[in-house]
């Protein structure tokens, strides 16, 4: 409960001290020089303080989400050089929606306020946005809070806790069909571009992504042992990716043709940076007639012809460079027949001692229990007639 105490200085000044002891914090004081002002303090930490947005770290009363925002831009974020530039974009984004709220008066309901615009915002292109790049959004802004909690202590908890993330719709498996991955090896090979073709047979033979592709150089790939090791992944580890069979071949190939100026496999004309694909990428997609196609596909493309090779979910998820198996499990429905002939093992072997059960035979005994039935059911309504027959003649 507050108390205000009115007070009053050697040189005649009054001010208006207020105190509020509640059960589980604190002792909280404040002065101030007018009454009305030291009411509506007390009143806004108290209702703070029953709504659970009260925090004892002085810090949360002191800065704003803004402050927050620009120290982790400056601090914590050139940690991160890949997720660098499409996180600036999403916290700037928050530090112009909601920066100027006090750490200590963010609530969940502000926070979902944002996050539901996020969802209905047109971008500079004119697009909505997408559940994913909503989750995207939060993730980015809780991780802030996260960093605000456990090394700055400018906060005690996170406010995004109580937010929900909307539902992220299922990955999408779009693969090349037979006649696609032709079509579009034919024109990736007619291409003006040179590295095209290798490129796109090594993204669908080995399963790399596009930005791991693009920026190897030559003293990842080992001759001997014929693989290339990947050092700079998307999840942080080292990942040994195989070269076989045609893959194999085509590097090798071009190894016989390597500039000397640099020691990217596909550089362009600048020979510090790789060459730029899209150009002829989406020339290569539409001479083909290769609808809703990305490059990250042949991702997908390259997993799926494993699934459908009887690659199991674990070897599929070591190929990728994926830590889980959750991002993998798209790809199930694709290896039915492996997991079909699994079950069929396992049945064989639990079964094997067990006959068939006589469907037929187990039939055939009801129907004759069912006519027995009948028989005597009809045998007791003739007794029945027969008797009132004959009672009926007899009187």
């Amino acid at each position: 409960m507050a108390h205000i105490d009115k007070r009053t200085s050697t040189n005649g000044k009054i001010s208006y001290r207020v105190r509020i002891r509640l059960k589980g914090f604190p002792l909280e004081s404040a002065t101030f020089g007018k009454k009305s002002k030291a009411t509506e303090w007390a009143a806004r930490t108290e209702c703070a303080m029953h709504e659970g947005r009260y925090f004892k770290n002085s810090e949360a009363k002191r800065h704003t989400l803004g402050d927050l925002i620009d120290r982790y831009i400056r601090d914590v974020l050139p940690k991160k050089p890949k997720a660098e530039r499409n996180q600036l974009i999403q916290l700037k984004w928050w530090k112009k929606k909601i920066g100027k709220y006090f750490l200590a008066d963010l609530n969940a309901g502000i926070i979902a306020l944002q996050r539901d615009a996020l969802s209905i915002e047109k971008t500079m292109g004119g697009r909505m946005r997408s559940p994913s790049t909503v989750v995207r959004y939060m993730a980015a802004l809780s991780h802030v809070f996260t960093i605000a909690i456990k090394e700055w202590e400018w906060l005690d908890s996170s406010p995004m806790i109580k937010v929900s993330k909307p539902k992220e719709p299922r990955g999408r498996i779009r693969f090349l069909d037979n006649k696609e991955r032709q079509l579009l090896l034919q024109f990736c090979q007619e291409s003006e571009c040179p590295y095209l073709y290798i490129i796109v047979i090594l993204a669908l033979a080995t399963g790399m992504r596009q930005g791991e592709i693009m920026n190897l150089s030559w003293s990842d790939v080992d001759f001997k042992e014929k693989k290339i090791t990947l050092k700079n992944t998307k999840n942080g580890e080292t990942r040994a990716v195989p070269l076989v069979g045609y893959a194999w071949d085509i590097i090798h190939n071009h190894a016989q043709f390597k500039k000397t100026n640099t020691s990217l496999i596909f550089p362009s004309k600048n020979p510090q940076k790789p060459i730029s694909l899209r150009h002829y990428w989406c020339l290569a997609l539409s001479k083909a007639s290769i609808k809703d196609f990305r490059f990250h596909d042949l991702r997908h493309s390259a997993a799926s012809y494993l699934a459908m090779n009887k690659a199991t979910l674990t070897e599929i998820a070591d190929i990728l460079g994926h830590k889980t198996l959750q991002m993998v499990k798209r790809y199930t429905h694709l290896s039915e027949s492996h997991t079909r002939g699994v079950i069929s093992r396992m049945n064989k072997s639990i079964f094997s001692n067990f006959k068939p059960l006589k469907i037929e035979t187990v039939e055939k005994e009801k129907t004759s229990k069912n006519s027995i039935d009948e028989v005597c059911s009809l045998a007791r309504k003739i007794e029945q007639i027969w008797t009132t027959t004959f009672l009926t003649t007899v009187h």
